[in-house]
């Protein structure tokens, strides 16, 4: 990718690297991803819904492959299958107590016709097989404000509904006894967790989702006290991986889609030590 050598002076990396129209398109739209992943991967983890998120980013992956096959482009196809799927598994699992079966049979099916689609299509479907593994630095300027307007209307939502969705994620019992509407608070959960794969598989793809949306989150769980602390800190951990893995992808010509997981579980197996250890 590049022939620029990496030296100790970080500023002058950065400066080499910020010339190059492209990086500073993957670093944009990895900055907003990685900040709304950070948030909506922390209710995802407190939900303990981290399935949903897996089956989510794959269910996606038959949308892009069913839009290759009609000539449309696999984003729109990808946001449109993840919406739908998440409606759908809101609609069977509305209790945390049998969610994963309801899962489990939207994305059996889900899978079935992405498989159907990329059977029926004559041509190299690269755009969606690309959806697997993400390609960050295929994002064009238009993609960046795309991402952008999607990250702050996600964020809006999230800061609308974020106490009674934070106590139906705690206890959907005492939520549902309190009045709170927890179907409906159900459904919009998995709208979010549906847009935010969308965006998040331009930097990690579709199989390594968990990388941004779940383990920061995890970690962020495991160490903070308040639940705006473990926001903060899935949200800084996402960052610095997605950072990190851009910019030494950059000079060793290694794909970000392999520092980015690296690094966040790195720092999850440090803590788990730590706190063994403590």
């Amino acid at each position: 990718m590049n022939s620029a050598a990496f030296s100790l002076n970080l500023f002058k990396d950065l400066e080499s690297i910020w010339q190059y129209d492209f990086m500073r398109h993957a670093f944009e739209v990895g900055t907003v991803v990685a900040i709304v992943a950070g948030v909506i991967g922390y209710f995802v983890v407190l939900r303990q819904s981290s399935f949903a998120a897996h089956a989510l980013s794959h269910v996606g992956f038959a949308g892009a492959a069913g839009a290759v096959l009609i000539g449309l482009s696999p984003l729109a196809g990808l946001l449109a299958f993840t919406v739908g799927g998440g409606i759908t598994m809101a609609i069977l699992g509305p209790r945390a107590t049998n969610r994963d079966v309801q899962i489990g049979t939207v994305l059996a099916f889900m899978l079935g016709l992405g498989s159907l689609f990329i059977r029926l299509y004559q041509g190299y479907a690269t755009e969606a097989y690309s959806i697997l593994f993400g390609d960050i630095f295929g994002v064009s300027r238009t993609d960046v404000l795309t991402t952008l307007i999607a990250a702050v209307i996600l964020l809006g939502m999230t800061a609308y509904i974020y106490r009674p969705l934070l106590l139906s994620c705690l206890d959907e019992d005492v939520a549902e006894a309190r009045g709170l509407p927890v179907f409906g608070l159900s459904m919009a959960f998995m709208v979010l967790v549906a847009v935010t794969t969308s965006i998040a598989v331009q930097v990690v793809g579709v199989l390594l989702i968990f990388a941004l949306m779940v383990t920061p989150a995890a970690i962020g769980q495991r160490i903070a006290r308040r639940p705006a602390q473990g926001i903060l800190i899935s949200v800084l951990i996402a960052l610095f991986a997605t950072w990190f893995g851009i910019f030494i992808s950059f000079y060793v010509n290694w794909p970000p889609s392999f520092f980015i997981p690296a690094v966040t579980f790195a720092i999850y197996i440090g803590v788990r030590l730590w706190q063994t250890v403590r």
